[in-house]
């Protein structure tokens, strides 16, 4: 029997998509050599109370942070939010947007390279225009090296931008959708049942090589569903903790649930004045 081969665009749509994605896998591997999974900043560790006045410069106080938020109508339009949070008061001092339609398509595990440009873009203006509520840390709605090639959203950001990054994950979508050295959602859950009446309200998320990929942490008393923090870019996982823990009113970090609760707000403000 004669065999049949697969039609011409078919196979030119699957070669073109084969090829962007060795491109990707490329400039995230080049990237990854940059990668500073340890603190290295020049402030001191955020603490609960104001620093004193020669404190002051030393001191975290501005943490950042950044979502991106989809039209369920038109999917390709996005709203990009970069919001800027004085850590102590928890009060929001900075915000700014950007709507526009995305011509990259998400694909699993390259995330970064549909979303990280529009961010970016938001930083770079912020910091061009010499803001003094620029963020000495970002906190991203996304992984970190919590990731199937160990290089997340946050990471990516982190090492364009050059800030000290902290990937938050909201939902155990990444368990779902990607196999990251033998750890699943079954088994976290597990965890963190038999973790139930313990003090310590978080897990290493430990893979089968004994590599600690991040931590599935419930982030306020009576939360069921924990977050997952991993390490973005220039900071330890010791460090992301204390910080993250500082930013929690709600299970989600203010900084990354202000960028998400705007992001929406403002996207669909922009709709219906486009749409009306």
């Amino acid at each position: 029997m004669e065999s049949i081969s697969p039609a011409p665009a078919e196979s030119s749509s699957s070669s073109a998509s084969s090829t962007q994605d060795k491109i990707w896998m490329e400039a995230q591997d080049e990237l990854k050599q940059k990668l500073i999974a340890q603190d290295d900043f020049p402030w001191r560790s955020a603490t609960t109370a104001p620093p004193t006045s020669d404190q002051e410069e030393k001191a975290l106080k501005y943490v950042g942070g950044v979502d991106i938020s989809y039209s369920k109508e038109h999917p390709s339009m996005a709203c990009g939010t970069l919001v800027v949070l004085d850590i102590h008061s928890l009060q929001v001092v900075y915000e700014d947007y950007s709507v526009l339609t995305l011509s990259v398509p998400y694909v699993p595990g390259f995330l970064a390279f549909r979303e990280a440009p529009v961010l970016l873009e938001l930083l770079e203006k912020m910091k061009a225009g010499a803001n003094l509520f620029y963020p000495q840390l970002l906190m991203v709605d996304g992984n970190g090296i919590l990731h199937p090639r160990g290089f997340g959203l946050a990471c990516h950001l982190g090492i364009l931008a050059n800030l000290p990054t902290i990937g938050i994950g909201k939902n155990s979508a990444i368990f779902q959708l990607h196999h990251v050295d033998g750890l699943t959602l079954s088994g976290v859950r597990q965890l963190l049942k038999a973790k139930e009446d313990c003090a310590e309200d978080f897990i290493n998320l430990t893979g089968r090589s004994g590599r600690i990929w991040g931590v599935a942490m419930r982030s306020t008393d009576g939360s069921v569903k924990p977050i997952f923090i991993s390490i973005g870019h220039r900071i330890s996982l010791d460090t992301a903790i204390k910080i993250v823990k500082l930013t929690c009113k709600y299970r989600v970090p203010e900084p990354i649930r202000q960028a998400d609760i705007r992001s929406r707000e403002y996207l669909r403000k922009h709709q219906a004045m486009i749409f009306k």
